[in-house]
């Protein structure tokens, strides 16, 4: 398994914001359970991180995710789809094509 690194939009804007924000959408019950998933399994500790962060940008397509070395972004991400990504992307360097939003740059940039 290779190394990645997944950071995870949980961005929290006021309430009534226009853009909305991940927080509001669940990123962080996607965090919690990515956090959950590594602990419980030895060989995912050893070769991924995970980090929250602010806004990644693509707010309207939120929760949003980046998974770095690859420059996978996902997006509309929900707490029932980190299992698949831990197994089809992070174990097998597969991406869950339903929810890749872009690959290799940030979503909306030429």
């Amino acid at each position: 398994m290779n190394f990645k690194h997944v950071f995870i939009c949980v961005n929290q804007r006021p309430p009534g914001h226009p853009m909305g924000s991940c927080a509001e959408r669940g990123s962080r019950d996607i965090y919690q359970k990515f956090m959950e998933k590594l602990q419980m399994d030895p060989e995912l500790f050893m070769s991924v991180v995970v980090t929250p962060t602010g806004c990644l940008g693509p707010c309207g397509m939120g929760p949003t995710m980046v998974v770095y070395p690859d420059g996978v972004w996902y997006g509309n991400v929900r707490p029932e789809d980190v299992e698949e990504i831990v197994n089809n992307h992070l174990k097998q360097n597969q991406p869950v094509e339903r929810l890749v939003i872009s690959k290799g740059k940030p979503p909306g940039m030429f």
